[in-house]
């Protein structure tokens, strides 16, 4: 689903080079952590194959993912216990990596139990963990919740969306794991391979209802120093081409 990451730095990047050569500079970002799951369903066939370059099982790939925060902070401002999500659309028949900053369509789902400095620094988060994807970015303040039901995961955005998702049993019984894809960033380095069993979105003037489909877990923990190298390495690759 978020297949382009790998390009952030051309935003992310970019805007921090400009805020640190200008004489009108801003003051440095806050440093930031956060220790969280991540719940990511699309419309693809399992495993999404936008991870590896390649074009998405349907003519577009129309994808989610939802961010749990266990502790983390943005400067002195904390985060524990909060969420924020993203939903996204591929242009059709083309892959995520090729069309990258041309997606359909870049909404954001930030929890509505933030506060409005937790709210302002989960904007800027999301800018690193969800590079943008399209044009313009669109934000909504909303309800995130998430029940495990035995092995089901089931996500809630609002009255926006919803999925639910399961993790598959490898050769051995555990789940298999999917490693160094070509297009990772720090919260994809690694990360659990499943079956949504379903995927619904009513917003962005869409109506999707998918079922089993694609599905992934991770646990990770990232920080403002992994971000700030992994996107000044892709923008200096970018660069090169």
């Amino acid at each position: 689903m978020k297949t382009c990451l790998a390009l952030a730095g051309l935003l992310s990047c970019s805007a921090v080079c400009i805020g640190a050569t200008g004489e009108n500079s801003n003051p440095p970002t806050p440093k930031w952590n956060v220790t969280a799951d991540l719940e990511e369903a699309c419309s693809c066939h399992a495993a999404c194959p936008c991870w590896f370059k390649s074009q998405p099982s349907r003519m577009t790939c129309d994808g989610v993912q939802a961010v749990f925060i266990a502790k983390g902070h943005y400067g002195k401002t904390p985060l524990d216990g909060l969420a924020v999500a993203q939903f996204v659309q591929s242009p059709e028949g083309k892959s995520m990596f090729e069309s990258f900053g041309n997606w359909n369509f870049d909404y954001v789902y930030i929890d509505e139990r933030a506060n409005e400095d937790q709210r302002e620094a989960l904007k800027v988060i999301a800018a690193h963990l969800f590079a943008p994807a399209a044009k313009r970015r669109e934000f909504r303040f909303v309800p995130i919740r998430r029940d495990l039901q035995g092995n089901e995961h089931v996500v809630t955005v609002g009255t926006y969306g919803s999925f639910a998702g399961h993790l598959v049993a490898g050769g051995d019984g555990t789940p298999p794991i999917i490693t160094n894809p070509p297009l990772a960033d720090p919260t994809h380095k690694s990360f659990s391979q499943g079956e949504a069993t379903r995927l619904d979105y009513r917003d962005a003037g869409q109506d999707w209802k998918y079922h089993n489909s694609n599905y992934m877990f991770n646990h990770f923990k990232v920080d403002n120093q992994q971000y700030a190298k992994f996107e000044a390495e892709m923008a200096r690759k970018m660069a090169g081409k």
